[in-house]
C-alpha cells in the first residue's frame, strides 16, 4: 500500500496541550485570531495574539477547575466564534472532557445529548438561553453549571470574561493546579455525536493521542506557516472544523470568521485569507458563480485558452496560473493559495478549476471516528476523482473486494477512536482486530489513490440483482450549471425500485438565463438533461423518475443530505 513521504518537518507532539505550548512559544507575537466587533455600523477589530490566547486558556481553565469541574465533561454550544475555541482548548489542556454539540440541534436533542453524554457544564450562547432554562428543570440533565459566552445576567448562570477575571485572580495568588495538570493522552478526551437524528447519532470517544496524531499527519504532507490567513467555516462541533482549526494554530497562522453564507466572498477581501477548509456544495457554488460572470463578460473562449496555455507551460516548470488568473484570484480576496475539500465528493470540475487558475485544491477523506482524515491529496499527489492516499501512519484496504475490486474501505491507525461512548454493540460492529470499518465503498488504484463509491447503507439494489451507487449518478448530475443539489434514491414501484432523483435547481440562474420559462418547460428541459447523462450509462443505471424542485433538502451542518428524512418526506 503506498502512503505519503513526509514533504515537511513536524514535531511529534503527544497531546493538545504541548501543541499549544509550543504555539504560544514560537508565535508569541503572532495574531491567533482576528475578532470583528460591531457596534452599529462601527467596526472594530480586535487582536489575540498566541501569548494572549494561552494566557486566557490559563484563566479559563484555572477558573473552571475552581468551580470544581476537574475531570468533569463540559458541552459546548454556538457559532463559530473565539469564545468557543478558548472554551474547547481550555477544557483539554487540563480541565476534563469536551462535549462540542451540534448549534442546529432542536431543543429535545440538545437535551438529550446533555443527558445521553451526562454532560456536568454547559458553555452557551445567550441564543440558547431559553432552552438552558428548560434544562436546568429536566431531571434527567445533571449539568451543575450554566456558562454564557455572552455578558448575561441570569439566575444560575456564569458568564465567561467573570470566569477570566476570577482565574487571572488565582493564577496571580498562586494557584497553579490547572497549569501543572498531566495529560493522559490515551483516555477518553471529547464525545462527540455524528451527524444524524439523535436516535441514529452515536457518541464517539475521541483522546488526545487520536486528534494529535492526526495534526501530526497533516503536517507532513500539507504546507502551512505563520503568515497564514484561515478562515474558520466549518463548524467546530465537527471533527473535520476543531483538528483543522488545532492544524493552523500548530503552525501559528491567524485564524477568522465568516459572517455567513453570503458574506463569504467579502470575508475573503476583508481578511486577505490565505487557506480555506470547506464543503464540496459551498466550493462548487462559488465555482459556478465564477463561471456565470466569465460567461456574462463573454471571456468564457479566453480563459479556456489561458487554461490550455498555463497546462503547456506547467509541463516546463513555468508556472504562470496567478498572474493569468489575477482577476478571478482577485474577486476571492487576492491572496488565496490553498482550499481543502472534505465531508463529501467534489465535483472534478471545480476542483480541476481551482487548481487551473493557481489556487492548489485538495480533497480529503475521514470520519469522526477517525479524528478525521485517513487520506488526502497534497500539491504532490492530485488524481481527480480521487481522496488521495492513505495519511504516513494510516494504513487502509478494502474489505471482500467485488470483481470491480469495490469492497468496504477498513482502517488502522493511531487516529482511529476509542470507541461508541456506552454502546459496545456498536463499537463491536465497526471495530475488528484493530481495523475500522468505514461503511463506505470504494477500491485502490494500481498508484495507491483511494476512489470513494459510495456508502455501505446507501448502495440501491435492484431486483436484478445490481447494485447502483447513487453518488456515482449524483455527481454526474451536479454538473448541470442549474442544479443547485440532487439526490438519486430507488422509489419503490411494484415489487422492485423506480430509479430517481430529487433535483434542486438554483433559482437565480434559471431567472437570468431563462427569464421566461414555465415550470413546465423547465421540468422537460432538465428531463432532457438526465436523459443525455443516461445515454452514456448502462441501461440498468438510467433514471427513470425525476422530481424538480427549488426548495432545499435537509443537510446535516456539512451541507450532506439526510438521505432517509429526505426520502420519508418524499
Amino acid at each position: 500500500m503506498k502512503t505519503y513521504n513526509k514533504l515537511y518537518e513536524m514535531k511529534n507532539f503527544k497531546n493538545i496541550k504541548e501543541i499549544i505550548d509550543n504555539s504560544a512559544k514560537l508565535y508569541s507575537n503572532n495574531n491567533a485570531f482576528i475578532i470583528k466587533e460591531k457596534n452599529g455600523k462601527k467596526v472594530n477589530y480586535k487582536n489575540i495574539t498566541y501569548k494572549e490566547f494561552k494566557e486566557q486558556i490559563n484563566y479559563l481553565g484555572t477558573s473552571l477547575i475552581n468551580l470544581g469541574l476537574k475531570g468533569k465533561r463540559v458541552a459546548i454550544i454556538g457559532k463559530n466564534r473565539y469564545e468557543w475555541a478558548l472554551t474547547y482548548f481550555a477544557v483539554l489542556c487540563g480541565v476534563g472532557i469536551t462535549v462540542p454539540l451540534d448549534k442546529g440541534l432542536r431543543e429535545e436533542e440538545l437535551i438529550s445529548c446533555l443527558v445521553r453524554s451526562k454532560a456536568d457544564c454547559i458553555v452557551f450562547e445567550k441564543e440558547y438561553l431559553d432552552i438552558m432554562k428548560i434544562a436546568q428543570k429536566d431531571k434527567n440533565v445533571k449539568v451543575k453549571k450554566y456558562i454564557c459566552m455572552d455578558d448575561i445576567k441570569e439566575d444560575g448562570v456564569d458568564n465567561l470574561n467573570n470566569l477570566l477575571k476570577k482565574g487571572k485572580e488565582l493564577l496571580k495568588k498562586g494557584n497553579k493546579e490547572y497549569i501543572k495538570a498531566v495529560i493522559d493522552e490515551e483516555k477518553m478526551a471529547t464525545i462527540i455525536f455524528t451527524s444524524g437524528t439523535t436516535s441514529a447519532s452515536k457518541a464517539v470517544m475521541l483522546s488526545h493521542k487520536n486528534i494529535v496524531s492526526n495534526i501530526v499527519d497533516m503536517s507532513y504532507v500539507e504546507y502551512a506557516d505563520s503568515t497564514d490567513v484561515n478562515m474558520a467555516f466549518l463548524p467546530f462541533h465537527h471533527t473535520f472544523g476543531s483538528t483543522g482549526l488545532l492544524f493552523f494554530l500548530s503552525h501559528g497562522s491567524t485564524n477568522v470568521f465568516c459572517d455567513g453564507l453570503r458574506h463569504i466572498q467579502s470575508n475573503l477581501k476583508e481578511y486577505k485569507v490565505t487557506v480555506f477548509v470547506c464543503v464540496p456544495l459551498l466550493l462548487e457554488t462559488m465555482y459556478k458563480k465564477i463561471m456565470v460572470q466569465v460567461e456574462k463578460e463573454g471571456k468564457t473562449k479566453l480563459i479556456k485558452f489561458g487554461v490550455k496555455i498555463s497546462r503547456f507551460l506547467l509541463k516546463f516548470g513555468i508556472d504562470i496560473r496567478r498572474k493569468l488568473f489575477k482577476e478571478i484570484i482577485d474577486n476571492l480576496g487576492g491572496k488565496l493559495r490553498f482550499i481543502v475539500s472534505g465531508a463529501s465528493a467534489i465535483d472534478r470540475k471545480v476542483a480541476e478549476g481551482f487548481n487551473d487558475f493557481g489556487i492548489l485544491t485538495v480533497q480529503g477523506y475521514g470520519l469522526t471516528e477517525t479524528s478525521p482524515v485517513l487520506a488526502a491529496e497534497n500539491i504532490k499527489t492530485i488524481k481527480y476523482g480521487s481522496v488521495g492516499i492513505p495519511m504516513l501512519n494510516v494504513e487502509i484496504k478494502i474489505d471482500n473486494p467485488n470483481e470491480e475490486g469495490i469492497g468496504e474501505i477498513i482502517a488502522k491507525g493511531p487516529n482511529v477512536m476509542l470507541g461508541y461512548y456506552e454502546n459496545q454493540e456498536a463499537t463491536n460492529e465497526v471495530l475488528k482486530d484493530g481495523w475500522f470499518y468505514t461503511g463506505d465503498l470504494g477500491y485502490i488504484d494500481k498508484d495507491g489513490f483511494i476512489f470513494i463509491t459510495g456508502r455501505k447503507k446507501n448502495v440501491i439494489v435492484l431486483k436484478n440483482g445490481k447494485n447502483i451507487f447513487p453518488e456515482e449518478l449524483e455527481a454526474l448530475i451536479t454538473t448541470l450549471p442549474y442544479v443547485e443539489e440532487n439526490m438519486v434514491f430507488g422509489k419503490p414501484k411494484d415489487d422492485d425500485l423506480l430509479l430517481s432523483v430529487k433535483v434542486v435547481y438554483n433559482e437565480e440562474y434559471v431567472k437570468e438565463k431563462y427569464p421566461e420559462m414555465s415550470e413546465e418547460d423547465l421540468k422537460t428541459m432538465i428531463w432532457n438533461d438526465i436523459k443525455e447523462i443516461n445515454k452514456k450509462l448502462p441501461n440498468y443505471k438510467h433514471i427513470k423518475n425525476l422530481i424538480v424542485t427549488n426548495e432545499p433538502m435537509i443537510k446535516t451542518t456539512t451541507a450532506k443530505i439526510k438521505r432517509f428524512e429526505e426520502e420519508k418526506r418524499l
